[in-house]
């Protein structure tokens, strides 16, 4: 397994991961054409032998000092893996690598998140947050996610990004010309 940042070709693969984990409460589902358009934040955790998108999750920036991960899902025949650590720390990692000091998540699975190493905060602490996302949610008005945040600054040590290259024309699907 690899984790990597999505391309084009895997949005219909994350889409579908996500629907299937949002209808089981497990996260809110995103359309289709929110992937399109913050495909730059996505990263995903892929199966090298067969392609298959085992896992995705999210950064997204929600301010000088703080980000988020979203739309954290796991394929289920890769659930106890490791795979969604591994895409929270990347997440993680990159934001640090940016500069953000804090990272947040609104989540329904507060204890995977305290062993990725966050610590629960009192939500009203996000009010960009709130006024950005929550206010549209359906779940405003009975919300049953709990707020969590790491920050990065007081990790011990983050890597440096990993040069990312863009997909090969063939990957792709295009020929140059």
């Amino acid at each position: 397994m690899r984790i990597r940042t999505a391309v084009i070709e895997d949005v219909e693969a994350i889409h579908r991961l996500i629907q299937v984990n949002a209808q089981r409460g497990l996260l809110l589902p995103r359309g289709i054409n929110s992937l399109y358009e913050n495909l730059q934040g996505l990263v995903v955790a892929e199966d090298e032998e067969s392609g298959e998108i085992l896992g995705v999750a999210a950064l997204s920036i929600l301010w000088k000092d703080l980000a988020e991960v979203r739309s954290l899902a796991v394929d289920d025949r890769a659930r106890g893996l490791g795979v969604g650590r591994q895409l929270v720390a990347e997440v993680v990692r990159r934001a640090a690598a940016l500069g953000i000091e804090k990272v947040l998540s609104l989540t329904l699975q507060a204890d995977f998140f305290k062993k990725c190493g966050f610590e629960m905060v009192d939500k009203i602490q996000f009010p960009r947050k709130v006024w950005k996302d929550c206010m549209s949610c359906p779940k405003l008005q009975a919300c049953d996610e709990v707020a969590m945040q790491i920050n990065t600054f007081a990790m011990q040590s983050v890597p440096a990004l990993p040069a990312v290259p863009w997909p090969s024309q063939e990957k792709v699907g295009s020929s140059p010309g």
